[in-house]
């Protein structure tokens, strides 16, 4: 009898180890699968992992800033832009942060930085953070993808990841993973050439 009780326990723990595991990958898949990014070009895919020489047009998306308002990416087009995607709680992409305002200091007249917060409400909220902002001391600008638009438009799948585009609006180069200040400025030495 004992062996009995045994084995239900068994099948009953296994099925809410399924059960919780379906339930989560339904909801992870609903929350972050792709959609058809909103492009300007809608005939060109968007390059994904670390490209250069990318003559694709730069897909557009909305973020929010630190005083609550929808920018576009767009908005910016007519300058070079460096989009860094990352999170407080990716160690890389802090690891990396310093050198992003470095640079920003020393080229923010000239290039523009939408450094975009994947902001998931759990891990990272707007308030944490502005927080962490603060915290840190860091320069650059801080904008909000509360609503994933810039990361699926990117099809961001790992971070940290950063996009270059060339004042003409088209993609130029791209990088997943950390940079060093030695590649991050020859990536905008490469941008401001052009």
């Amino acid at each position: 009898m004992k062996n009995y009780i045994k084995y239900i326990l068994i099948a009953i723990s296994l099925i809410a180890v399924v059960a919780f595991a379906l339930f989560g990958y339904n909801y992870l898949s609903s929350r972050y699968q792709p959609e058809e990014p909103n492009r300007i070009n809608p005939d060109t895919p968007v390059e994904s992992g670390n490209s250069k020489g990318s003559i694709n047009q730069a897909t557009d998306f909305t973020v929010i800033d630190m005083d609550g308002n929808n920018v576009k990416l767009s908005d910016y087009f007519g300058k070079p832009i460096v989009i860094n995607f990352w999170a407080t709680w990716c160690g890389p992409c802090k690891s990396e942060l310093p050198t992003f305002d470095k640079l920003y200091s020393e080229n923010k007249d000239d290039v523009v930085f939408l450094m975009v917060n994947l902001t998931d409400g759990y891990r990272d909220t707007t308030k944490s953070v502005k927080e962490f902002f603060s915290d840190n001391g860091y320069a650059f600008p801080v904008y909000f993808d509360t609503e994933y638009s810039a990361a699926n438009a990117y099809r961001v799948s790992s971070i940290p990841m950063t996009v270059f585009i060339d004042k003409s609006g088209a993609v130029a180069a791209s990088h997943v993973g950390v940079m060093s200040e030695t590649a991050l400025d020859g990536y905008l030495s490469e941008l401001l050439s052009e």
